[in-house]
């Protein structure tokens, strides 16, 4: 795997896609001042100009709901990783009483040291048997690697190494922040439309406002600025997940460890074998769903695969690997 080049690849594509992401948030500004002032202009034919401010304040207006609806979203995990990981069902690692806990804590250990950061929490998410796994938190510190037990039960040690080292790399390149952001911004840009659906809600007399025209003109707009922000989330979120896949084969130095994981999902959801989640850590996970579209935080599976070992592979069952040897459980 060429995971220099594919890192690069996917830093300079994030770049140009958080660009854009600001260019549709101010074309999102200008498309609503747009569509007021056209309506304005239809609802007032007698009259020549705008009101004073009346552009200064459809922006500050709009720009409001965006900010305000970013920090709604961000604030609701200011309590770190582990807070976010215990709302969708983890628990801490029990290392002193469970030797696959042991495994999991060491693996996790020796993989921070190596990149030169703080060690994570390690949790455990005891209720889902499919092989998964998601990072969490605002920085270093206070990050939490949660694992399910379906990935302790059938991933060989190497296997989990890989596992581990592309939830570092999460960790590492700010991969969870930057998407907490970027969902942030995206609930703001909902709110614009949520905004105009409101102002063309009918009253108590079942009559529609006055406000029904401009409704549907920030309605309009407000819909094509949360697609394209949502677009636009997603096709980051599948630029990290390359990135990370790339620095978890540098991290471990083989395709087999994060490589043989993403077959053996493979073979799962061939099998119809996958489990949901809660949605405050879709876009987290190892692995999303099963059948990839373009508004998915994930990249289809058989790609990761292929940039993994140059090649298309075939998918892993657990009985084709052979047993782990007792001492290699630490």
């Amino acid at each position: 795997m060429r995971f220099f080049e594919y890192q690069e690849q996917a830093r300079a594509e994030t770049l140009r896609l958080l660009l854009f992401f600001g260019l549709t948030v101010g074309a999102l500004v200008l498309a609503v001042n747009a569509a007021l002032g056209l309506t304005w202009y239809l609802l007032t034919p007698g009259l020549s100009g705008y009101p004073a401010y009346f552009f200064s304040v459809n922006t500050g207006v709009t720009l409001l709901f965006i900010l305000g609806g970013w920090w709604l979203e961000t604030s609701s995990l200011r309590g770190g990783g582990k807070k976010l990981a215990r709302r969708v069902g983890a628990r801490e690692a029990w290392p002193s009483s469970r030797l696959d806990e042991q495994k999991l804590v060491n693996i996790a250990s020796e993989l921070a040291i190596a990149a030169n950061m703080p060690v994570p929490q390690v949790m455990v998410l005891d209720r889902v048997l499919s092989i998964n796994a998601f990072a969490a938190g605002w920085n270093e510190e206070d990050a939490v690697i949660a694992v399910t037990r379906g990935a302790l039960d059938g991933l060989t040690r190497d296997e989990l190494q890989g596992l581990v080292a592309h939830e570092l790399s999460h960790i590492r390149e700010g991969d969870t922040r930057l998407n907490m952001r970027l969902a942030g911004m995206v609930f703001g840009l909902e709110l614009i439309f949520n905004l105009g659906r409101g102002m063309c809600e009918r009253d108590e007399n079942d009559r529609r406002s006055v406000l029904l025209l401009p409704g549907l003109a920030i309605m309009a707009t407000g819909f094509l600025g949360w697609l394209a922000g949502r677009a636009l989330k997603a096709a980051v979120s599948r630029q990290r997940e390359f990135l990370a896949d790339a620095r978890a084969v540098q991290f471990t130095r083989s395709k087999d460890g994060l490589g043989g994981v993403l077959r053996k999902v493979a073979a799962e959801q061939g099998a119809g074998a996958t489990a949901s989640f809660h949605p405050a850590v879709q876009h987290m996970l190892l692995v999303g769903q099963a059948k990839a579209h373009w508004l998915d935080s994930h990249p289809p599976l058989a790609e990761r695969i292929r940039r993994i070992y140059g090649r298309s592979m075939p998918v892993l069952a657990e009985d084709d690997v052979a047993p782990t040897r007792p001492d290699a459980l630490f």
